[in-house]
């Protein structure tokens, strides 16, 4: 498994409940800018159209020798995951206010895969304690290095 990106803001701007790995449906030079690591997660979200889970607002940059034309490079592209899987976030997020979020994607056996997590949004409060929480665990850390 090789990682190209992770989402650090998701740790930090929400509670993460569940985590599922997906795949995506890519065309073209999509797959070797991203191996070159022209792609960001950090804006992107979930949604979910005619049964089908879409990742909306992921950035792939434009590969420079693809021939396909103009692609979208915010184009929104289809999530590969089973059906079950599907139906269980659709009735998460309906019903209690969720919302779901990528953290990682990454390469598993030359396949581009991604993990979204099923999150709950963090109050200013709880950020507060994040920030204080990651302060302490770096103060330790430079004590221990001493």
């Amino acid at each position: 498994m090789r990682v190209i990106t992770t989402n650090k803001r998701a740790n930090f701007e929400y509670f993460i409940l569940e985590e599922f790995t997906a795949g995506i449906s890519l065309v073209g030079g999509e797959v070797k800018s991203i191996r070159n690591g022209s792609v960001s997660i950090k804006d992107s979200f979930v949604h979910f159209r005619s049964g089908e889970a879409y990742i909306i607002n992921m950035y792939i940059k434009r590969y420079a020798f693809d021939n396909l034309g103009n692609i979208d490079e915010r184009r929104p592209r289809k999530l590969l995951l089973h059906k079950r899987e599907i139906d269980y976030l659709i009735g998460k997020v309906t019903e209690k206010g969720l919302t779901i979020v990528p953290t990682k994607l990454y390469f598993d056996k030359n396949l581009v895969k991604l993990d979204i997590a099923l999150c709950r949004g963090k109050h200013l409060y709880d950020k507060r304690e994040s920030i204080k929480q990651r302060d302490i665990k770096r103060d330790i850390q430079r004590e221990v290095a001493r």
